[in-house]
């Protein structure tokens, strides 16, 4: 396959995950491939995952860091610091995989509204609720993430063609299950 039917490729498949995803608008266009180079083991749908996942942990982060101060639910503390271990963990992993890859720096995911995605709006309303009120707009926020992150990981472990992309896929699938099995038991 020569370099321009692997760009073609690339943007079919992101144009097909980003559509899986919920995320962009009528009349928008998939992310381009920004070097044939990037192709070589990037496809497009793990090109769009690394972004998109990127996006989403970025976001979930300061909802994360206003648990300690405003949760009322030792457990749901304890919860969400193990969330944002493993978050901060898959962060590192995303921007290698991102940088490796030669994804322009603008991530044109970010604050876009789609499922599991933490707005700044929500942030700034959690950041005013304490005790059980906080610990509502937590679950449910976290619930949506993990959630669409595993959804996002399964169209990646399918459809994906880089190795380490769907190996990450592998272990998000798993730290979301167990982290969904947390919450679903005790809140």
């Amino acid at each position: 396959m020569n370099v321009n039917s692997r760009i073609l490729l690339a943007a079919a498949l992101t144009a097909g995950l980003l559509g899986a995803s919920g995320c962009g608008a009528a009349g928008d266009t998939a992310p381009t491939v920004t070097s044939p180079a990037a192709t070589a083991s990037f496809g497009g749908t793990d090109l769009a995952w690394v972004e998109i996942n990127i996006a989403m942990d970025e976001e979930l982060l300061p909802l994360l860091e206003l648990t300690p101060a405003n949760s009322s639910n030792p457990a749901l503390k304890e919860l969400s610091a193990q969330v944002a271990t493993f978050t901060g963990e898959e962060l590192g992993t995303l921007r290698q995989l991102h940088d490796e890859a030669g994804l322009p720096s603008a991530n044109p995911h970010k604050g876009m509204p789609m499922p599991g995605m933490v707005t700044p709006a929500l942030v700034a309303s959690a950041a005013a609720q304490r005790g059980a009120g906080f610990d509502k707009v937590l679950t449910t926020a976290l619930r949506e993430h993990l959630e669409q992150g595993q959804r996002l990981a399964t169209s990646e472990r399918s459809a994906g063609a880089e190795t380490r992309t769907k190996e990450l896929a592998a272990r998000i699938l798993e730290s979301r299950a167990e982290a969904l099995e947390k919450l679903e038991k005790e809140f």
